[in-house]
């Protein structure tokens, strides 16, 4: 179960971020899902899906060529904890700030339940501060 977990949460970064594949997150992502530490916009946690996508294509849409590497994995039981580098040149205006074609390098830290193959609740912490400074939007 632990190799099957590992391998779902790498599958996440890899289909989802670095490929740009959306239908992915409907595969991976349950439908009672979720997503601690990333708000929708009326500020509550993403919950499924169709919460998820309109964040993921803000996010691909400001860093089209966005890399998430998983520098490490810790599996136990039915969670997976992803330590992760995110890279991207800042592109769009699709995060409420004008594209800045700046780089930005963030790391983080995320843990996941699985259950029946999907993720079923996440607790992310990215160093989205990091990135706004990055940015010049700080």
């Amino acid at each position: 179960m632990s190799e099957e977990n590992n391998a779902l949460i790498r599958r996440w970064f890899e289909e989802v971020w670095n490929k740009g594949r959306e239908e992915v997150i409907d595969e991976l992502f349950a439908e009672d899902g979720i997503a601690h530490g990333l708000a929708d916009e009326s500020g509550e946690d993403m919950r499924g899906p169709s919460d998820y996508k309109p964040f993921f294509r803000k996010f691909r849409t400001a860093f089209p060529d966005i890399e998430v590497v998983v520098e490490d994995t810790v599996t136990e039981g039915d969670k997976v904890a992803a330590r992760c580098t995110v890279r991207g040149k800042h592109q769009s205006d699709s995060l409420g700030i004008a594209a800045t074609q700046k780089p930005i390098e963030i790391t983080g830290i995320t843990i996941v339940r699985i259950r029946d193959g999907k993720i079923v609740e996440a607790w992310n912490n990215f160093d989205f501060m990091s990135m706004f400074r990055q940015l010049g939007a700080l």
